[in-house]
């Protein structure tokens, strides 16, 4: 053990619109020493930070890391064998997608102590913003987080399992591959027919919603230009978002503000 380490706080920032932070990850982006945040994380939410505070850009865009994750395992470690207090602020939530696990272990092994402070993800958040509830009484029973961006040949994914046994899925990091998810799903059982959104900027005064089907949201995403970061949700509840809708239509009123 370590004498005099810092210790580690892996906090969830929440989908994008800032007042969806917890109370607990402004406490902790405000006593910290060191901020490692990545791309995702809305910038409003570094004012919190005190002065003097270290704030370090990590990128992680899919294509182009600023930097990689074994330099930002590095950095964690190193910040707080200094004694500092460090906070590693991640988009949506620290263990849904965003490798707060791997870092978790890291800090393990060298000694660090650490909190983990959850966040509002987006496959929940994004959804509820385009007025999409991933559960309904009538629609869908249970839901599921799915990784969307892994190459065919690197597949851990059980496609047959999440097309047959869930109502609800919520895909990350999918538009790049959407083409090969449609695909698997209509493959493995699921219906041409199920409604399909992508939600690009989800719970952002940029957000924007289309909708279409297994079937012929890939024309939809080609015409509508959609890229990431953008959220899948496949199931039944889609049908609701024209009923519940409430975000979109109401941006030039919603301003975002932090309490």
């Amino acid at each position: 053990m370590y004498v005099n380490v810092g210790k580690v706080y892996l906090v969830g920032a929440g989908p994008g619109d800032p007042e969806l932070i917890t109370l607990k990850g402004i406490r902790c982006i405000g006593g910290a020493d060191v901020i490692l945040y990545d791309r995702l994380v809305n910038k409003h939410l570094l004012t919190y930070a005190k002065k003097g505070a270290d704030l370090i850009y990590c990128g992680k865009s899919p294509n182009a890391h600023i930097l990689q994750q074994e330099a930002i395992n590095n950095a964690l470690v190193k910040h707080a064998k200094e004694g500092k207090t460090v906070v590693r602020l991640k988009g949506g939530d620290p263990f849904v997608f965003g490798r707060g696990g791997e870092e978790a272990e890291i800090l393990v092994q060298n000694g660090i102590s650490f909190e983990i402070v959850p966040g509002i993800t987006s496959g929940i958040a994004a959804a509820a913003y385009a007025g999409i509830p991933v559960t309904h009484r009538e629609y869908s029973g249970s839901f599921a987080f799915v990784t969307g961006h892994r190459k065919q040949e690197d597949e851990h994914v059980k496609w047959e399992a999440l097309a047959k046994g869930i109502d609800t899925l919520a895909i990350y990091m999918g538009i790049k591959n959407l083409s090969y998810i449609c695909e698997q799903l209509i493959q493995h059982g699921k219906s041409p027919d199920t409604p399909v959104a992508l939600i690009h900027w989800g719970t952002y005064t940029e957000q924007k919603t289309v909708v279409g089907t297994l079937d012929t949201i890939i024309d939809i995403a080609h015409r509508e230009k959609v890229k990431n970061p953008s959220m899948v949700i496949v199931g039944e509840v889609v049908v609701l978002k024209d009923k519940l809708s409430w975000f979109e239509e109401n941006t030039q009123q919603y301003v975002e503000q932090v309490f």
